[in-house]
Formats: structure tokens, C-alpha cells, sequence
């Protein structure tokens, strides 16, 4: 078993006024040769947005996008056929922006702030067909139990939202002293593990509140959560 800690303290940071980020990988004026990546995972951005503000007009392509609000709600327009949607916390929102696709994303609410995550995977298929999903996850169906949310487009996995990778996002929530084996879906996959809230141990390693372990090169590892815990495992492959 390979892993890497990742403190919650030693992420970059930036402050626009609006926008409150911090950067578990190397992102706009944030360089860290030490975090570019953890496989096909290129971002993870935990952002504070002020009321009434947000993201602008913008382009991506060939990059699978999911935005996971945390508290408040975001809306959302693109150039496909998506005008001002808005996503609670709760919801999780995936797009495909594959052959090029413009779209923005703004606070919902004029006055209280909003927590997302977003995150970024690189697609194993390049200038595909631009696509949109957005789904509502129950906390109860997570509660000591892996609830998965996003897989790969090709995975039958029922009721998940679907990108061009291999790879999988799920959440689970455990309660004290509750412990839970994770089991990687492919021997070519890591998991980079984020603890949303709480304490728990992996692999010897005590992680607290957005403090993150990367874990590769074996088939299953075991969490024990000291204090209640919500935790997200991203699984993307480590060479594509």
C-alpha cells in the first residue's frame, strides 16, 4: 500500500473578497509541484461564495466536472440547453464538457453563502458529445452506508451519475467508533480520500476536518471513525 497525507492547512488558499478557495491541487495563481494530481484527478476546489455572486461565462473542454454543494444552493446555465438551474445541497451535479462547452454558476441566494466542492477527473475519451446530469442524494441512504454518486459511463451501476472515466465518487456518513472497509473497484485505481467532517483513523494516519489521505497499489483499506464522520472517496485511475 502507497500513501500520501494531505493536511488540510498545507492546501493553497485565495481570497477574492466574493470568493473564499482552497486548492487541494494546483489551480489558477496556486502552484504546487508536490500537487499537481493524483491520477486522473486534476482538481478538488473547496469554495465560499458570497450571496448573489459566482463564477462568469467561461469554456471548458474535455474535462469531466462535478460540483458537490455542501450548504446553500448554486444555479446554473450552459451553452447546451441548461438555463439558471439551481442545485441544492444535497444534489450533485456532473457535466461533461467534452468537445467544448460554455457555462456559469452563480450563488442562488442574494445574501447567505454557499460551500461546494468541485471537482475535475480527465476523461478517457477526448471531444465527446457535451452532457449534463444533476441528481438528489439522500443523507439518510449514506448514514454507515456507501453511497455511491458518480461512475464511469460505462459501469451499469444503477443510479449514480455517470462521466467518460473510470473512476467513482461516493460518500458515506459513519458514526462514532463505526468502522468501513473500502474496496477499490480496479488494482489500476487509487482513492483519494477527503474527510468532510469529523475524525477518523486509515491506516494508522488520524485525519480531522478536510484533511485528505491518497491510497494506492492495494485492493482494500479499513476507516475507523473516531467521531462521527462524513467522508468522500474519489476513485480515478493512477496511470491514463
Amino acid at each position: 500500500m502507497k500513501t500520501k497525507i494531505y493536511k488540510s492547512q498545507d492546501r493553497g488558499t485565495a481570497n477574492y473578497g466574493w470568493l473564499k478557495a482552497n486548492y487541494s491541487f494546483s489551480f489558477a495563481n496556486y502552484f504546487n509541484p508536490e500537487a499537481i494530481n493524483f491520477g486522473a484527478l486534476r482538481v478538488l476546489n473547496d469554495d465560499i461564495i458570497d450571496g448573489g455572486m459566482g463564477f462568469g461565462t467561461h469554456p471548458h473542454n474535455n474535462m469531466e466536472i462535478i460540483t458537490i454543494p455542501l450548504k446553500g444552493s448554486l444555479k446554473h446555465k450552459d451553452s447546451m440547453t441548461n438555463k439558471w438551474i439551481p442545485i441544492h445541497a444535497g444534489e450533485v451535479q456532473v457535466m461533461s464538457a467534452g468537445s467544448g462547452v460554455q457555462h456559469s454558476e452563480m450563488n442562488n441566494h442574494p445574501t447567505e453563502e454557499i460551500n461546494l466542492f468541485q471537482i475535475w477527473i480527465l476523461p478517457n475519451k477526448e471531444n465527446v458529445t457535451p452532457r449534463y446530469e444533476q441528481k438528489k442524494f439522500e443523507a439518510s441512504e449514506r448514514k454507515n452506508n456507501l453511497q455511491i454518486l458518480v461512475s464511469s459511463i460505462d459501469n451499469p451501476i444503477e443510479g449514480s451519475l455517470k462521466i467518460h472515466q473510470n473512476a467513482q465518487i461516493s460518500r458515506i456518513i459513519l458514526a462514532e467508533n463505526e468502522t468501513f472497509k473500502c474496496q477499490l473497484s480496479s488494482e489500476f485505481n487509487g482513492v483519494y480520500t477527503m474527510l468532510i467532517d469529523g475524525e477518523i483513523d486509515v491506516n494508522n494516519e488520524i485525519l480531522k476536518k478536510r484533511d485528505a489521505i491518497g491510497i494506492e497499489q492495494t485492493a482494500s483499506f479499513e476507516i475507523k471513525a473516531l467521531q462521527t464522520a462524513e467522508i468522500l472517496f474519489i476513485e480515478v485511475p493512477m496511470k491514463f
